[in-house]
């Protein structure tokens, strides 16, 4: 059992920006974390990829971020742990010798460097669990299958795209995956189901109603539903949006909760399932919103009828930046009505103002409205 000490969030200073090179946290690691790490490979493009034990713990947890290189509040989210858990010794002690965490830190960082969500050659790691075409996945793959672990968390970003109830943006999504097609509740699911039940119930006063839960169909190519098949209890972690907060620090911090909270939930379960059907108390993502939408714009070509316009941001990071850039892409023009736009805009009464005569669907924004 971990005693209930308060957790207090502290950001790692190092890393106060979305973006994190490569080659910054390995130096930090190597720095700070050296003799809890190991170099167990290399990515397509030779970059070390590092594995880091923290903890004596008989209950032994595994656990890796940015396997999606554009997924970085994974990365921050153990960052931000292991710097909140410094300035609380007592917490940590007795954290720590109750978990054996190791935590693969940026298993694609080709992918991470450049800040896409696939490796180096173009392949998505999570669809690779039995072509193995990657350098980067066979690794994580041979530790899991290998490392007698009790429970995984699969940790992952999601887009803006997401909200919980139409209205609120999904922060924070979970799933206990399914190890076949039939989608049946085992007990590995329910184990993973308890984690995230204690997890929803940990931060419900802070975000009551920014915490879901992903659809549960199965894919046969995909690392957490493999990985559950084979007996290991897999929780799927999914940072998204947070009102106004495009650079995610607020998610930044409920993410790092969330993974203090079902790290403490592995502890004090010890493998038990109780409150598993709380699960289900978590409403399941709804795919319903874009980040911009302008309602009723009168098209100089069309003065009679009014389109909408949804925009979506598209995130970069440009030569010799520190930090990702947001690029707004026209993604949707027409009728919009069955979504939401995090940001709306009423033209009525406005003008649409463009060197083209209309707006390209998949190209960068080319009007403005005034």
């Amino acid at each position: 059992m971990i005693s209930d000490f308060p957790f207090i969030y502290t950001a790692n200073p190092n890393f106060p920006n979305r973006y994190i090179s490569p080659h910054v946290l390995e130096k930090f690691i190597q720095t700070n974390l050296n003799d809890y790490s190991t170099i167990i490979g290399y990515s397509t493009f030779g970059k070390p990829i590092y594995k880091t034990r923290f903890g004596n713990g008989t209950i032994k947890v595994l656990a890796w971020s940015q396997m999606h290189g554009n997924e970085s509040n994974a990365t921050h989210a153990m960052l931000d742990l292991w710097e909140s858990l410094k300035t609380n010794p007592d917490l940590a002690n007795d954290f720590w010798s109750a978990i054996q965490l190791d935590f693969i830190f940026m298993l694609n960082p080709d992918g991470s460097e450049a800040w896409t969500r696939r490796n180096g050659l173009n392949i998505d790691l999570n669809r690779d669990y039995h072509m193995r075409s990657s350098k980067e996945f066979p690794l994580l793959q041979s530790i899991a299958e290998n490392g007698h672990y009790d429970y995984a968390f699969n940790l992952h970003e999601q887009r803006t795209l997401f909200s919980t109830d139409g209205i609120h943006p999904a922060t924070l999504s979970f799933l206990a995956p399914a190890e076949n097609v039939e989608r049946e509740v085992t007990e590995t699911r329910k184990k993973a189901m308890a984690v995230i039940a204690a997890i929803h119930t940990a931060l419900y006063t802070e975000i009551p109603h920014n915490m879901a839960r992903y659809n549960d169909e199965f894919y046969p190519n995909s690392t957490g539903d493999n990985f559950t098949k084979m007996g290991l209890p897999t929780i799927l972690y999914e940072g998204g949006h947070f009102p106004e907060d495009y650079l995610r620090r607020n998610t930044r911090k409920y993410y790092t909760i969330a993974l203090f909270e079902g790290l403490k939930a592995i502890a004090n379960l010890n493998g038990k399932t109780s409150r598993w059907e709380n699960y289900f108390d978590l409403p399941e993502n709804k795919e319903d919103h874009f980040d911009i939408i302008y309602r009723n714009v009168t098209l100089p070509s069309n003065d009679t009828r009014t389109i909408d316009i949804a925009i979506q941001y598209k995130e970069q990071i440009l030569p010799g930046y520190e930090e990702i850039t947001f690029q707004p892409i026209v993604v949707e023009v027409g009728d919009c009505g069955k979504k939401k736009g995090w940001k709306e805009v009423d033209c009525v009464g406005k003008k649409y103002l463009s060197k083209e005569l209309f707006p390209k669907i998949d190209e960068v924004q080319n009007f403005e409205i005034i």
